[in-house]
C-alpha cells in the first residue's frame, strides 16, 4: 500500500475540459483517441465500447478511456454510421449538442457528461498510459459520478473559486479511479511495474531530463550518461522498469508536447516540429498523423471543434 500512496502523491493532475453532451445521431467511432484521459458518465441512452465484443455501459455507469489509447466507442444504436476519430473532430456538431443549462444535466435522452484530464507521475510520465491498459468500465461508484457532474457544473459557471474547485474535484477523480483499480484488483502486474519508478532515482532523472530536453539530442548515448549506465544497456534498463522502449517513450512525449503547442499557441507547424525535436517538418507531420490518426493542422482545430 505504501508504494500506491507514493504513486498517488506523485501524480500531477491537470484539468483539460468537461462537457455535458446530447447525442444528435447514433454512430460508432472506430478509433476514438485523445492525449488526455477521458471519464465518461452515461446519464441516459446507450453507450458501448471495445474492439472485439462490445461491452455495454449502463445508465449511471462510467467508461474510462486512458490517454493515448485508441478505442472503439458506440454512442446510441449500434446500427448508426461508423466514422473515424478524424471525422468526429471535424464534424462534432453533427453528432453532439453541447448542453450549457445546469438544470438539464442528466435529464436529456441519449446524453452523457465527461471530464478530460492529465495525470502524470512526477510531472513526467502519463500514469494511465504507462499502465498500457484498455478502456474499462466503472460501476457502482456514485461518488465518482457525482464528481464528474460537479466538474461539469463548475465549468459552466463563472463563479469565484471556479478554477480552484475544478482542480480539487479533478484530483479527487484521479484518486477515486486509482482506488477503484486497486479495490477491484485490476491491472495488478502493471501497477507492480509502475511501483519501480520509486525504487531507482536514476529513472526519475531520465524522465526529468527527457522532459526538459525534448527539442535536443535524446539518443541512447545521451541517456546512458544521464542514468550512468552503458549505452548498450540503457534501452534494456529503461524498458525493464517502464515496459516501454525509451525512444518510443520520447516520441510520445514529443508528440504530446506538440499537441499542447498546437492547442495553445499560434506557432507554425514547422516551428512546433523543431521545438519538439524534429528538424524535418514532413517527417514530423507523417509521424504525427501515424500516432494520432489526423494531420497536425486538424489537431490545431480540435479545441474549437470540441467546444461546440
Amino acid at each position: 500500500m505504501e508504494d500506491y500512496n507514493k504513486v498517488i502523491e506523485s501524480l500531477g493532475v491537470r484539468y483539460i475540459k468537461a462537457k455535458n453532451l446530447v447525442l444528435q445521431q447514433p454512430f460508432t467511432v472506430r478509433n476514438s483517441y485523445d492525449v488526455g484521459n477521458n471519464l465518461i458518465l452515461l446519464h441516459k441512452g446507450r453507450l458501448s465500447f471495445g474492439d472485439d465484443e462490445q461491452q455495454n455501459v449502463e445508465e449511471g455507469e462510467m467508461l474510462f478511456i486512458p490517454g493515448g489509447r485508441a478505442t472503439k466507442v458506440t454512442y446510441g444504436d449500434a446500427a448508426g454510421k461508423v466514422i473515424t476519430n478524424d471525422d468526429l473532430i471535424s464534424n462534432k456538431d453533427k453528432f453532439f449538442h453541447s448542453n450549457s443549462d445546469l438544470d438539464l444535466i442528466g435529464d436529456a435522452e441519449e446524453s452523457h457528461s465527461f471530464v478530460s484530464f492529465e495525470a502524470k507521475v512526477f510531472d513526467s510520465v502519463n500514469f494511465f498510459a504507462s499502465l498500457d491498459v484498455p478502456a474499462f468500465l466503472i460501476t457502482g461508484n456514485s461518488k465518482l459520478a457525482n464528481l464528474v457532474i460537479k466538474v461539469v457544473e463548475e465549468s459552466l459557471q463563472e463563479l469565484p473559486g471556479r478554477e480552484r474547485l475544478i482542480t480539487i474535484y479533478t484530483e479527487n477523480i484521479v484518486v477515486e479511479i486509482v482506488r477503484y483499480i486497486l479495490k477491484n484488483k485490476m491491472f495488478v502486474e502493471q501497477l507492480a511495474t509502475n511501483s519501480t519508478y520509486f525504487k531507482d532515482p536514476r529513472l526519475i532523472d531520465l524522465f526529468n531530463y527527457i522532459k526538459e530536453n525534448l527539442g535536443g539530442d535524446l539518443s541512447n548515448k545521451v541517456l546512458s550518461g544521464v542514468a550512468n549506465v552503458s549505452e548498450d544497456y540503457v534501452g534494456q534498463y529503461f524498458k525493464m522498469l517502464t515496459g516501454i522502449n525509451p525512444q518510443d517513450y520520447i516520441e510520445y512525449q514529443r508528440m504530446e508536447r506538440a499537441v499542447f503547442l498546437l492547442r495553445t499557441t499560434k506557432k507554425s507547424i514547422r516551428d512546433i516540429g523543431k521545438e519538439v525535436g524534429y528538424k524535418d517538418t514532413a517527417y514530423f507531420c507523417r509521424r504525427f498523423k501515424m500516432m494520432f490518426g489526423i494531420p497536425a493542422g486538424k489537431m490545431r482545430r480540435r479545441e474549437s471543434a470540441m467546444n461546440i
